[in-house]
């Protein structure tokens, strides 16, 4: 009885052991094949976590690697990167997904200052306006860090972006034209704060118009689905009409109208067609 007692005792101690070690191992974060993680810093401090989709295969005969930048890395990194890898064509180009040390897919404080303009003291709850010191992060120091680690073709950067990520796409486009030769703005949110990115719209046009803008190998692709509200998807529509005026200086834009989808929805039921848009765009 004694031997027996001692038994089950071993035979309990050990199925808690196995089980304790099965919760352990069941509470380790699941990496994903193919890719890797770094953590950044921005000049001022701020934590970044950077999503990398490792590029597969021989370099292009371009002597570099395409690379993609996404807004809201948390979210939309593992829709992408499986995107990508099933696609024997597509794994040759790296996917650069941009969030946050956090456990949610969406930080909406930090986006909030990351992808926003400034706003009066009264509004500014939480903090916003931080636009300018998140294009200097990428362009400054992860950009840098990408062209360290990899051969990268400099004349297929892309950046894409969903709603504040959007609006933050377009904004590169007219702030800085140079730093992406693509730009793919899903549900942009150009409604913010009375449309704020009018006026910089038209200073951009001002430069096409006088020259001062090389867009031979810029694009703008916009989308939107067909269940959002009304007047966003006619600020798109409309922004994407008064840009094919530019096109004689060789911008190309289109506008896509995802049907059955809203503004939460459409980030994750376009990621292959963003994919073929990006990776299939031809510079010679």
């Amino acid at each position: 009885m004694i031997a027996l007692g001692w038994l089950r005792n071993a035979a309990t101690l050990i199925g808690a052991l196995l089980l304790g070690g099965l919760q352990a191992a069941q509470a380790e974060p699941a990496p994903l094949d193919g890719s890797e993680q770094w953590l950044m810093k921005s000049a001022e401090g701020r934590d970044y976590r950077i999503m990398v989709s490792l590029p597969e295969g021989d370099v292009p005969y371009t002597g570099g690697y395409p690379v993609i930048y996404i807004i809201d890395g948390n979210a939309l990194f593992p829709a992408f990167h499986a995107a990508k890898r099933v696609q024997e064509r597509w794994k040759g180009a790296i996917l650069v997904a941009i969030g946050y040390p956090s456990d949610t897919p969406y930080d909406f404080n930090r986006r909030a200052f990351d992808l926003s303009p400034p706003q009066p003291a009264e509004r500014n709850d939480p903090p916003q306006g931080g636009q300018d010191l998140f294009l200097d992060f990428i362009e400054k120091r992860l950009m840098p860090k990408v062209n360290e680690r990899f051969k990268v073709d400099q004349d297929q950067r892309s950046l894409v972006g969903w709603s504040f990520g959007g609006m933050f796409g377009v904004y590169s486009l007219f702030t800085r034209p140079a730093l992406f030769q693509h730009v793919v703005a899903i549900s942009p949110s150009l409604w913010w704060r009375d449309r704020y990115l009018l006026a910089h719209e038209r200073a951009f046009t001002e430069q096409a118009h006088t020259g001062k803008l090389d867009l031979t190998h810029t694009s703008l692709s916009i989308w939107a689905g067909d269940r959002e509200m009304p007047q966003e998807i006619q600020d798109v529509r409309a922004l994407q009409r008064r840009l094919e005026n530019l096109s004689q200086y060789g911008l190309r834009s289109d506008f896509q109208l995802e049907a059955g989808e809203d503004h939460m929805s459409i980030p994750f039921r376009v990621t292959t067609r963003v994919l073929e848009e990006l990776l299939t765009t031809r510079r010679f």
